[in-house]
């Protein structure tokens, strides 16, 4: 997020990119998304923290359905048969799939649901919130962030987390700089307790790159999204995203060690894949003939109006 507000507001302040400037309208504007993205992250960790990432990964395809219902009732939009039936493909999978589940976990299967539901608001309204005017893709990502930063300092000040990554900081620098300081810190105890503070690889440039730059590519992974929402719809989003996680869900099945294979399960892997591509095939060549249309209509107008024009000069 803070990545995400640095990069926005520098390209801002160069001109690089234009948004409109804060007050309270923005508030209004860009409600409910923060809130969205809040509870998408919450239910995201606690339901990726009990299930095992195949049944993680298939579960989440219940975003696409519900992205559908929203899209219909929201932003008013229809779909073909064929994309209605390749979306109730990877659905079936999907129950398919988790009929055989045997590390069945009530808890874990409402926080994924929850966040699917939460995922599914999230990409509809930014698709909606795209069209307001003033935002736009960049006001959109730097509004949506600056306004979850403050809740998230003030949740880890109250949880006590700000106190111990300050502590982890400040011991961190100070064993790099004079390690004989160390001990006279207050919370020096504190901070030997801590395992983020004996990670040996704080000093290394190369550890403090990659670091750096897992946050830079956090930022390229949200802007992506918006990207994609912008130039398609939240739909195509989720779906896009869907295919992405075929080498995620088989790979999941060899490595991690917590997948319990049965050929049901990987059945209703195979189907929900399946259906994926359907819609994506679908979706594009509906684009293609969408584009051709439009242009043979161009070239219907210049043809008409060139013939029009000579008929006047006779």
């Amino acid at each position: 997020m803070i990545t995400t507000i640095v990069v926005l507001y520098v390209a801002k302040m160069s001109k690089a990119v234009q948004f409109q400037d804060f007050d309270r309208s923005i508030l209004l504007k860009i409600f409910p998304l923060p809130l969205l993205y809040v509870g998408n992250h919450i239910t995201g960790l606690a339901s990726t923290k009990k299930l095992s990432l195949p049944m993680f990964t298939v579960l989440r395809k219940f975003t696409i359905l519900m992205t559908m219902v929203l899209e219909v009732h929201i932003l008013r939009k229809t779909f073909s048969k064929g994309l209605i039936y390749s979306v109730g493909a990877i659905v079936f999978g999907a129950m398919v799939a988790t009929s055989s589940d045997l590390a069945f976990d009530v808890e874990a299967y409402t926080f994924i649901l929850l966040n699917d539901a939460f995922t599914a608001a999230s990409g509809v309204y930014t698709k909606k919130k795209l069209g307001v005017e003033g935002l736009g893709k960049y006001g959109v990502l730097f509004y949506n962030a600056l306004i979850i930063v403050i809740p998230t300092f003030l949740a880890s000040a109250f949880t006590g987390d700000l106190h111990k990554v300050v502590t982890v900081i400040t011991c961190t620098f100070s064993m790099c700089l004079c390690p004989k300081l160390v001990p006279s810190l207050p919370d020096h105890r504190v901070c030997f307790d801590l395992q983020a503070v004996t990670f040996q690889d704080w000093s290394k440039v190369t550890f403090m790159f990659c670091f750096l730059m897992s946050c830079i590519m956090g930022f390229v992974l949200m802007y992506s999204i918006v990207l994609c929402s912008y130039y398609n719809s939240a739909l195509t989003t989720a779906v896009v995203g869907a295919v992405k996680n075929v080498a995620v869900a088989y790979i999941g099945i060899f490595v991690g060690g917590d997948y319990m294979f049965s050929w049901t399960n990987f059945i209703g892997l195979s189907i929900c894949m399946s259906g994926g591509l359907v819609y994506s095939y679908l979706t594009f060549n509906n684009k293609s003939s969408e584009s051709n249309t439009k242009e043979t209509q161009e070239m219907k107008i210049h043809i008409s109006e060139d013939s029009s024009k000579k008929f006047s000069n006779n």
